[in-house]
């Protein structure tokens, strides 16, 4: 299976200028666990992850006062849709992420989580089985 297979297209996207309670809100009323950050001063699309919010939180910072665009990681991994599930996946545990930014042909396409490979697999019938 391909990230297409699996990935949302609908994604929940927030500016820079937002904040973190907004964002948090935002993705808490979703029911997701990313959100896509879209800055049109930006040459691409960045991320916020329900981990950068309570990694901020953790540190004392002002859910309030803090903006989106002050917790982006600054290297990220895009995933193409022509990509394996496996391939993201590696990609995933490499980075230390579950979420990948999917885009196609250098537009964004959707995002794909470690949740949503599990499930792509699951419903094809993947097991953990180990051979003997």
């Amino acid at each position: 299976m391909q990230v297409r297979d699996g990935m949302s297209e609908v994604v929940l996207t927030v500016g820079p200028e937002h904040t973190l309670r907004e964002a948090a809100r935002s993705m808490s009323q979703r029911g997701v666990g990313a959100a896509i950050v879209l800055d049109p001063e930006q040459p691409g699309p960045g991320i916020l992850t329900e981990r950068d919010v309570l990694d901020a939180v953790g540190a004392g910072q002002d859910p309030d006062s803090e903006r989106v665009g002050d917790h982006l990681a600054s290297d990220l991994t895009f995933a193409a849709c022509d990509w394996s599930l496996e391939h993201a996946a590696e990609e995933m545990v490499r980075g230390g992420f579950r979420h990948l930014i999917v885009v196609d042909g250098g537009e964004l396409a959707g995002i794909v989580s470690m949740r949503d490979i599990v499930r792509c697999w699951v419903s094809e019938g993947a097991t953990s089985e180990m051979p003997a």
